[in-house]
């Protein structure tokens, strides 16, 4: 073969586990008896799909008692109205007394506060008989419901309904070596390599693991983290991918090949035609212009995810 320097595209190899990208755990926000269940276990739900409906009976009494508490304050306000304003026109030829219209006054005031409080009364009743029907907060897939008609629910209990996941698109954590992560940066700081063009989004393929196949859709890196796990000396990156087909699950072990930077001016050379030395050493066998072989020291830099090595140094192009 002739060596034709190049610049190739690195790849990382990474262990990683899917997880879901959004979840959602249904919980009552109002007490009572459960009357019906609206949907089936297992299948996918719209985000304000109504799930549950609990009992109404005592929350649309205390709209109607709260409606009926404002009507009161209000026909109250009439009344102190019209005696604040004659009060007002008495006061000028002093037929009433100065405290009096100051009660009045004050009465005034306090009627329309115990508007505001009724309005307020009112507003929470309504919000509360609203929480009798329960919704689907985001778009998903709908786990098994742990109640049934007939079952007592409590406001803010600790047990779900039901659990709401959201699997496309979804999100592959991955763990990086630290010391691969310095080594990448010493590289591209040294000149050795070129940051992706793709930057943060760069792509990521995806396998799952006991398959040599590729996932179909091609991912992209979202962030990588900023600190190092002191109990393994990673760092975390995470990717998202595109999932129409429901295929990934979250909590699967998968491996990705992450784009890491461009190898600038090297060489690849296959497995067999690269010799290591008893010191590590590697060196390869050269065809010079007499059509003799000799051998020839070359600095290797790593292996390709394709499994071929990549020669920085010892071979010139057309060799």
């Amino acid at each position: 073969m002739t060596a034709q320097p190049q610049d190739i595209p690195l790849f990382l190899d990474l262990p990683g586990r899917t997880s879901a990208y959004r979840v959602a755990e249904v919980r009552p926000q109002v007490s009572g008896i459960v009357l019906k269940r609206l949907f089936e276990e297992g299948s996918e739900v719209d985000a304000g799909q109504q799930l549950y409906q609990i009992d109404p009976a005592t929350y649309q009494a205390s709209v109607q008692s709260a409606e009926a508490d404002l009507a009161k304050a209000r026909a109250t306000l009439k009344s102190v109205e019209a005696k604040a304003a004659r009060y007002a026109d008495l006061v000028r030829v002093h037929a009433v007394s100065r405290q009096d219209y100051d009660d009045a006054v004050a009465s005034l005031d306090q009627a329309r506060a115990e508007i505001m409080v009724a309005q307020a009364a009112l507003k929470t009743a309504q919000i509360n008989l609203g929480y009798t029907k329960v919704y689907a907060p985001i778009r998903g897939r709908i786990g098994k419901s742990s109640i049934t008609e007939g079952a007592l629910v409590t406001a803010n209990q600790a047990t779900a309904l039901a659990t709401i996941t959201q699997l496309d698109p979804i999100y592959v954590d991955l763990r990086q070596s630290s010391s691969d992560l310095l080594r990448l940066r010493e590289a591209l700081a040294q000149g050795q390599l070129a940051s992706s063009e793709s930057g943060g989004g760069a792509p990521v393929h995806l396998s799952l693991d006991g398959t040599a196949h590729l996932y179909g859709p091609v991912g992209t890196l979202q962030f990588s983290d900023v600190t190092v796990d002191p109990d393994t000396g990673a760092v975390q990156v995470r990717a998202v991918f595109p999932n129409p087909d429901k295929i990934l699950y979250p909590g699967l072990f998968v491996r990705a090949q992450v784009e890491q930077g461009m190898q600038k001016n090297v060489v690849s050379l296959p497995q067999d035609a690269l010799v290591r030395r008893p010191d590590g050493s590697a060196l390869v066998w050269v065809v010079d212009a007499q059509n003799q072989v000799t051998p020839r020291p070359v600095s290797v830099s790593r292996m390709t995810a394709e499994g071929t090595w990549l020669v920085t140094g010892g071979l010139n192009g057309g060799e």
